[in-house]
């Protein structure tokens, strides 16, 4: 890993760098408000209110509620020379674990609905956690509010990556948007930086300005505004807030609050520095178009 003083942190990949580093498809928005219900994993629980909408594409923010049972990982070091990071092994703590907030990524993986969530909770011994949810093995035990920001326009789809080496969510333009709001889906790939994605993103589609809604990934570490940095290589994020909005030079400027989990178990919550932070291995991002003055 290579880290300068004035550049953004780089993780070097084990396979070849594609040339596309932002791919992004966009859709006309539908929003929808739903609970992700008992009994039901939150895969399951994602998913249908989803696809009876007509959703293909979607970034869900969660709040409250709990699971149990409940399996989650955390970001770690690769275990060999495949991948640049990997995962820990799974943690099933006993009891009821109560969500604090989290973000999804909704698509299909091998033909199947599948998600992509990174949250934060409280255990039931009392301690809070953050990391990666198991899609199967975490069961909704109480009722959790969930908005998503989605389209039929769209659709994510688990691709394989060959320069990561996983499987990744990336959106395809499904059919041209049909009028009213507009949502731009995009994956954004190693080594690029965070918030001059978000403006790429924003003037490749005509976005005057922009919020970013429902999103996950991970850094290289963190460069914040307002705390102390993170060093960890892999982490797992969501983002709290974002807006893309028009700057005093006529351009335009990024500004993304963040929750993350690295893998020494540090979590840490702030305002990105802009440009001054690299993406691990995948960041999901949607960004939802809106006037200048609205953000």
């Amino acid at each position: 890993m290579d880290a300068e003083p004035d550049a953004i942190r780089r993780l070097t990949q084990p396979g070849p760098e594609a040339p596309e580093r932002i791919e992004s498809a966009v859709g006309a928005l539908k929003r929808l408000d739903f609970t992700l219900e008992p009994g039901l994993t939150i895969n399951a629980a994602i998913a249908g209110p989803l696809l009876q909408a007509g959703i293909s594409a979607a970034q869900v923010e969660l709040e409250g509620g709990a699971f149990g049972p409940f399996t989650y990982v955390m970001p770690a070091g690769a275990q060999d020379a495949a991948h640049a990071a990997w995962y820990s092994a799974p943690f099933s703590p006993r009891g009821l674990t109560r969500l604090e907030a989290g973000n999804v990524t909704f698509g299909r993986r091998e033909g199947s609905p599948f998600i992509h969530c990174h949250a934060f909770w409280i255990e039931p011994d009392g301690s809070r956690h953050g990391g990666h949810v198991m899609p199967h093995e975490a069961v909704v035990a109480e009722p959790i509010a969930a908005r998503a920001y989605g389209t039929g326009d769209v659709q994510t789809s688990a691709d394989f990556d060959p320069e990561t080496n996983f499987t990744l969510f990336t959106p395809h333009q499904a059919r041209a948007a049909d009028g009213g709001p507009r949502i731009a889906f995009a994956r954004v790939r190693p080594n690029t930086e965070i918030s001059a994605a978000l403006e790429e993103i924003c003037r490749r589609h005509g976005f005057p300005a922009g919020r970013v809604r429902g999103s996950v990934g991970s850094l290289v570490g963190a460069r914040f505004e307002d705390r102390a940095p993170v060093d960890d290589y892999a982490t797992e994020v969501f983002v709290r807030d974002g807006v893309i909005a028009p700057d005093g030079a006529g351009g335009l400027k990024a500004r993304l609050d963040i929750a993350m989990v690295g893998m020494s178990g540090v979590m840490a919550e702030g305002r990105l520095a802009h440009g001054r932070n690299g993406v691990c291995i995948t960041f999901e991002l949607a960004v939802e178009e809106a006037a200048p003055g609205a953000v």
